[in-house]
C-alpha cells in the first residue's frame, strides 16, 4: 500500500468532502495597472498577460515591478494565495493560474481573480489545472472573441477537500512528475539551440557552398511565397459543427510543435459546409498572427493533413517553385526577426501587421539546392523536435502520464453527507 493509500485509509477511508470554491476561499478582482508602470525595480507585481506564458502552476518571484506610488493603488495577493486570469481569447488559457509562493504580498493586474483559501496552495494549483476544473469552467465561461468567467461565478466550482496531510501528498508526488519532465525539457531545449544555429548558419548560405550557389538565390517576399489565407470558428453553440468531428482545425494551441500530428479539435463535414470553411491541402505552413503567445515566440508549423484553420492563423500554400518543407525552415528561421519587424503595438491581444509579415523577405534558392537544405534540416530537426520519436516523444509521454495521475490524484469518492 502507498503513503498516499494509507493517508486515506487512516485519514478518510468513507471518502471526501466537496465543497464548492466559495466555501473554502474568499474570491476579489486584481487591480488596474497596466505593462506601461513596469518598473526596473520596485514592488513585486503579477500582469494577467503573463501567467498565460512565462509562469509555471507556482512562483516565489516576480518578472516585473511597479514603483510604491503605484503600488500603494493597487489590489494584491498575500502569500500562498492563487492569481487567475479570468479574460482571454480561447477556452484553454482562461482561468490559467499560478500559486503565489513569495513571502510578501504582490499587486496583481485587472482581469485577475485574487484566490484567498485555506487549502494547500500547490494542491489548489493543480486542481485547477485538471480536467475535472476543465469541464466546470467551460460551463461558465462566456464571450466570442474574448472569453471571460467572472469571479463570482468562480465560487461554485466543486472542488475535493481531502484532509491537509492528503494534499500535501498528492503535491508531492505531482512534484516529482513535473521535476522529471523539466529536467527532460531543459536537456531538449539545449538541443534546440544547436539545431536553431546550424539551421539559420545553412540558411544564410555561410556553409561553405558559395560557388554552388553564387547566382541561384534570389531575395523574396513571403507574400511571394505562394498564396495566404486566414480562417474562422464555427459557432461553439452549435454542437452538430463539433462533436464527433473528424476534419482537423487549427488554433494557436495547437502550435507547439514544428509539424502537427493531429489538432486538438475537430469540426464536422456540417461545419464545414454550413460555416464556410475552407478545407486547406496537405503540406502547407500555418502561423499564428494573433495569439498572447506572440510576446516571446513567432510559431511556426509544417502542416502535412488538410485542414481548416481559425481567425488566429494564417496558412501558406506555396507555388510552383518552392518546396513546402524549405518555406517552412526559411520562415521559422526569420521568425524572431518576423516578430520584431510586424508586432503591432498596444492592444489587449498581441497580434501582427500582417502586410509587413507578407512584405517581409527571406532568401529562396533553386528547387535543387532547396531540396538539399531541406534534407540536412529534416535529419537534425527530426532528432531534436519530432514529437514521434527522441526526447520530444518522452516529453510527451511523460505530460500524458502527468495528466493521467493528476486527474486520478484529484479524484476522490465522495463522502456521503448525513441525512
Amino acid at each position: 500500500m502507498s503513503n498516499l493509500e494509507e493517508l486515506i485509509e487512516r485519514l478518510c477511508p468513507d471518502g471526501v468532502e466537496y465543497k464548492t470554491l466559495g466555501d473554502v476561499a474568499t474570491i476579489s478582482r486584481g487591480g488596474n495597472f497596466q505593462k506601461k508602470d513596469f518598473t526596473e525595480q520596485g514592488k513585486p507585481c503579477i500582469h494577467y498577460g503573463q501567467i498565460y506564458t512565462r509562469y509555471g502552476l507556482f512562483t516565489d518571484n516576480t518578472l516585473t515591478f511597479i514603483n510604491d506610488e503605484c503600488f500603494a493603488k493597487q489590489k494584491y495577493a498575500e502569500p500562498n494565495d492563487i492569481i487567475m486570469a479570468v479574460t482571454s481569447e480561447n477556452i484553454e488559457d482562461i482561468c490559467k493560474c499560478v500559486a503565489w509562493l513569495g513571502t510578501e504580498k504582490v499587486a496583481v493586474s485587472g482581469h485577475s481573480a485574487i484566490i484567498h483559501h485555506s487549502l494547500d496552495p500547490k494542491y489548489l494549483a493543480y486542481f485547477f489545472h485538471s480536467q475535472h476544473f476543465f469541464n466546470q469552467k467551460r460551463r461558465l465561461a462566456h464571450g466570442t472573441k474574448v472569453m471571460e468567467v467572472t469571479p463570482d461565478t468562480l465560487k461554485s466550482i466543486q472542488l475535493p477537500v481531502p484532509p491537509l496531510e492528503v494534499q500535501r501528498e498528492i503535491v508531492r508526488i505531482l512534484d516529482n512528475f513535473t521535476f522529471l519532465t523539466t529536467e527532460l525539457a531543459a536537456e531538449l531545449a539545449a538541443r534546440q539551440k544547436q539545431y536553431e544555429f546550424y539551421r539559420d548558419f545553412l540558411l544564410n548560405f555561410n556553409d561553405g557552398c558559395e560557388e554552388e550557389i553564387n547566382g541561384n538565390v534570389r531575395l523574396m517576399k513571403l507574400g511571394e511565397l505562394g498564396k495566404w489565407s486566414g480562417g474562422k470558428t464555427p459557432s461553439m453553440a452549435e454542437k452538430s459543427f463539433w462533436e464527433n468531428g473528424s476534419i482537423p482545425w487549427i488554433s494557436s494551441k495547437d502550435m507547439k510543435f514544428n509539424t502537427l500530428l493531429d489538432t486538438q479539435d475537430h469540426i464536422t463535414q456540417k461545419a464545414l459546409i454550413e460555416a464556410s470553411m475552407t478545407l486547406y491541402p496537405a503540406n502547407s505552413i500555418a502561423v499564428v498572427t494573433r495569439s498572447g503567445i506572440l510576446k516571446h515566440t513567432f510559431p511556426v508549423a509544417y502542416i502535412p493533413f488538410p485542414t481548416t484553420i481559425n481567425q488566429d492563423i494564417k496558412i501558406l500554400v506555396v507555388n510552383d517553385e518552392i518546396l513546402p518543407r524549405y518555406a517552412f525552415h526559411v520562415i521559422q528561421s526569420k521568425g524572431k526577426d518576423i516578430l520584431e519587424k510586424t508586432k503591432k503595438q498596444g492592444g489587449t491581444v498581441d497580434s501582427l501587421d500582417f502586410q509587413k509579415v507578407l512584405a517581409f523577405k527571406v532568401l529562396v534558392p533553386t528547387k535543387s539546392i532547396q531540396q538539399k537544405l531541406v534534407d540536412k534540416l529534416d535529419r537534425f530537426d527530426a532528432l531534436c523536435n519530432d514529437i514521434s520519436s527522441g526526447l520530444p516523444a518522452e516529453i510527451e509521454m511523460r505530460q500524458k502520464q502527468y495528466e493521467y495521475y493528476r486527474d486520478k490524484l484529484l479524484t476522490f469518492k465522495e463522502l456521503k453527507k448525513e441525512a
